[in-house]
């Protein structure tokens, strides 16, 4: 039977025997914190990071940005009229985020 994790392993081990991953950027330095990684698959935040660096982010993450900055307004606002409105704007960017995730989600399967 057919197995990626071997295959994968075989891969590094001969990337790590030729020398191709010494002298990378950040070698020894632990990963960047990313809180918003603990949302997404690990498999999906590989491939949304390699898009983010050829400068091309998908239209939910940017919506996920726009949600935690609507949310963070949200919650420093006090005025009454102020937070029925951004809680309109929440609910509708919410909304799009979901819709834009189940799409990415049904594309995969």
């Amino acid at each position: 039977m057919f197995s990626w994790t071997r295959l994968t392993e075989r891969q590094i081990r001969k990337a790590e025997a030729e020398g191709k991953l010494s002298g990378l950027a950040g070698e020894g330095k632990p990963l960047p914190d990313r809180p918003g990684d603990a949302m997404i698959d690990p498999g999906d935040a590989v491939g949304f990071r390699m898009m983010a660096e050829a400068g091309a982010l998908p239209e939910e993450l940017k919506l996920k940005a726009q949600l935690d900055a609507v949310r963070a307004s949200w919650q420093a606002a006090e005025d009454p009229a102020e937070k029925m409105r951004l809680m309109a704007q929440l609910a509708d960017v919410q909304m799009r985020y979901e819709i834009a995730r189940d799409a990415r989600k049904k594309f995969l399967r």
